[in-house]
């Protein structure tokens, strides 16, 4: 029975490893951009996955729409928004 353990033992270290290593910080990371899509407001700047910057002007539930220019807006999935860069 301690024989068996002791074979075991490495494969538990080893994921206990990855988790703290890889699978922790993907998981806060997901956590932090998912707050992060979810409290946009109007007037944010955003800078969306491909690198489009535009400011929200409305905000709905699947969707943002973003004004790059004047007289220019573009709506976009929520998920499309990378970061904020600047926050009202």
């Amino acid at each position: 029975m301690s024989g068996g353990l002791v074979q075991l033992l490495p494969f538990v270290a080893m994921f206990a490893v990855m988790w703290f290593l890889l699978i922790r910080p993907a998981q806060k990371k997901q956590k932090a951009t998912k707050q992060m899509q979810s409290g946009l407001k109007r007037g944010d700047k955003v800078i969306t996955i491909g690198g489009l910057h535009g400011t929200v002007d409305a905000v709905d539930d699947s969707s943002v729409y973003l004004k790059v220019s004047e007289g220019n807006t573009l709506q976009f999935d929520r998920q499309a928004v990378g970061r904020v860069t600047e926050s009202i």
